[in-house]
């Protein structure tokens, strides 16, 4: 994510050209599919995670980057919200450094049964930290969380105000993913893309349901750099350089993840176990600016790419499993900050290509942060100005 509040009104549309297809140009057609503002009664401040509990109550979660989590009722006419929990004394968020903050919630697999759920903040206690915590719901009210409890799971250092990444999901093997961001700056000045001896621009897979010795969780023996020397173990995938945002395909779970370019391409992947994705010595398809060494063997290509022509933050949806709008299923819904313009790219699992990439009318003056998804799998994102978006069929 780039610097999302400040850059907003920096930039005018820009001119726009074709996305470049990671397998072939083609031409974007455009779906018969509406953006609907949606929860206009509610005021949020920086929405920056839409979810659900996955317990039958059909509630909304809507996190705030200051570091508050509200719950509601799935209406789109509802007055009111909850305050399900307030951590804003302890996440460290600044205006002009707004890529810290609270960045990622997960509900437990089992949350209708143990009350678990994740956070991802960044703290007030040291600089440019990030946590990854435990928190659990209250005992006495399931609109509440339970305000006393947090268990740090993680502590990582950030080097610098951005590119913290911040995306926290359970996987269906019941495993939680983590997106980190290389740390910041430009460039990849600690070469952290490449390095698998920090955590910094990977994507993690832990066990949180079990603790190996001196740890808050365990590291799954499967996960792909176990055992290696100068390697970490939790390191499901590298060579990212921010991921924004990483989602499962609830159907055929895949994983998906966005990564925010630098100098010209934006770049979608689908990630797999031990994957290197070619931060800093590529962007997208292309040798990165200044890099002079061969491309190493078994580099793996984003599926699709675009030119800082077409946009220049990409914001990372999710693959598309609701009812309400048959226009998107099975295809991964994204969009980009800067030139507000949204696509519904179409992937064939099987060739592995993609069929067509195709344009989401209507996204004019709405700079998507996030997207999420409710319990029944509709589709919701949130925008700079604090409001929340759904889709509908434009039949």
């Amino acid at each position: 994510m780039k610097n999302r509040l400040t850059m907003l009104f920096g930039f005018a549309l820009l001119g726009l050209c074709l996305p470049v297809a990671a397998e072939d140009k083609e031409e974007e057609k455009t779906l018969d599919v509406q953006i609907v503002r949606t929860l206009e009664n509610v005021k949020f401040n920086r929405p920056i995670v839409v979810t659900h509990a996955n317990d039958g109550s059909d509630r909304l979660f809507i996190a705030e980057q200051t570091g508050k989590i509200h719950v509601l009722p799935n209406d789109p006419d509802v007055e009111e919200t909850k305050t399900f929990l307030n951590i804003e004394s302890k996440v460290m968020y600044k205006d002009n450094e707004n890529e810290e903050g609270f960045l990622g919630l997960a509900f437990h697999p089992k949350y209708k049964e143990n009350g678990q759920f994740f956070i991802y903040y960044t703290t007030r206690d040291a600089p440019h930290t990030s946590v990854i915590s435990r928190f659990r719901v209250s005992r006495d009210d399931a609109n509440k969380a339970d305000a006393e409890f947090e268990e740090e799971l993680m502590r990582i250092k950030q080097p610098f105000w951005n590119h913290n990444g911040g995306t926290i999901v359970f996987g269906p093997d019941g495993y939680l993913y983590i997106g980190l961001g290389d740390g910041g700056k430009a460039n990849d000045p600690l070469e952290a893309g490449q390095d698998k001896s920090m955590l910094l621009g990977s994507i993690l897979r832990i066990d949180v349901d079990k603790k190996d010795e001196g740890k808050n969780y365990a590291i799954p023996k499967d996960n792909p750099f176990v055992g290696e020397a100068d390697a970490r173990g939790e390191i499901w995938a590298y060579g990212f350089r921010n991921v924004w945002r990483i989602a499962f395909d609830s159907k055929t779970g895949a994983l998906w993840a966005a990564d925010v370019g630098q100098n010209l391409w934006e770049e979608i992947n689908i990630v797999v176990k031990g994957g290197n994705y070619g931060w800093n010595i590529r962007e997208g398809l292309h040798k990165f600016a200044g890099k002079t060494e061969e491309t190493p063997e078994g580099m793996i290509d984003p599926i699709w790419e675009y030119h800082h022509n077409v946009g220049k933050s990409i914001t990372g949806g999710t693959v598309y499993r609701g009812e309400k709008v048959p226009e998107l299923v099975g295809k991964y819904v994204y969009g980009d900050y800067v030139t507000n313009k949204y696509w519904a790219l179409d992937y064939d699992y099987d060739t592995k290509k993609v069929v067509a990439n195709y344009t989401i009318p209507g996204g004019e003056n709405k700079p998507v942060m996030s997207f999420g998804e409710d319990q029944s799998g509709e589709l919701y994102f949130t925008d700079g100005f604090g409001r929340i978006f759904t889709f509908a069929s434009g039949k």
